[in-house]
């Protein structure tokens, strides 16, 4: 059963099929991160966003989400790189199951740059919250301080803006994958992948714009 199953993943329908899986359990952390990050709203002093963050960090499940969550990202960028490698292995192929999916969005069409700007985007949140966080600050002040700075603003609104335009294929392309398209669904489910990207790019591009127009108080 282990063989098999590794030759499933192992093949291309596995591959784009895991691919699928991880990008929609990605989507879901995505979902859960913003709600968290909407507490920056709550208060002015940021207590609501620290307990919260305090909550997170002292938690003993804390090491295996972290480390489960990296192993999610890895996973779904070396399987993106495998079927993107094997699409320029099959142009023609590649081209037909393209052509009978409809006509190529911005969205499906960028891809594979979006993904390598978010990939940028989050080392960078990572070494902004994480790595390079000074001890015992308030986390919401620090977010706040860096939001508010013009290099922050450039940033964070260049990798959501990737993060967002990634999105709106990404819901499409992982129910296709997964024969979730169904006929007579076709138009509602695409305009359910576009209504994501938007609503969660516009959603996260909140916090540095209104920080950086309203300052970090």
């Amino acid at each position: 059963m282990l063989d098999r199953l590794r030759r499933a993943l192992g093949s291309s329908i596995g591959s784009k099929a895991l691919m699928a899986c991880t990008g929609l359990l990605l989507i879901g952390f995505l979902i859960a991160h913003l709600a968290g990050n909407l507490l920056l709203y709550a208060d002015s002093e940021g207590r609501a966003f620290d307990a919260y963050a305090s909550t997170l960090e002292n938690s003993p499940l804390l090491p295996a989400a972290e480390a489960g969550l990296a192993l999610l990202f890895c996973v779904h960028i070396v399987l993106a790189v495998r079927v993107q490698r094997a699409n320029r292995e099959a142009r023609d192929v590649a081209y037909r199951a393209r052509s009978s999916h409809g006509a190529r969005t911005p969205g499906s069409a960028t891809m594979v740059a979006t993904g390598v700007i978010v990939l940028l985007f989050l080392l960078a949140h990572l070494y902004d919250f994480r790595i390079n966080r000074p001890d015992g600050d308030s986390l919401a002040l620090i977010v706040r301080e860096r939001l508010a700075s013009p290099s922050g603003l450039a940033v964070y609104s260049i990798g959501v803006a990737a993060l967002g335009l990634h999105l709106t294929h990404a819901l499409r392309s992982a129910l296709q994958t997964l024969g979730l398209h169904r006929p007579g669904y076709e138009g509602l489910i695409d305009k359910a992948s576009l209504l994501l990207g938007i609503v969660l790019g516009l959603a996260f591009w909140s916090f540095p714009l209104v920080f950086f127009l309203g300052g970090a108080a």
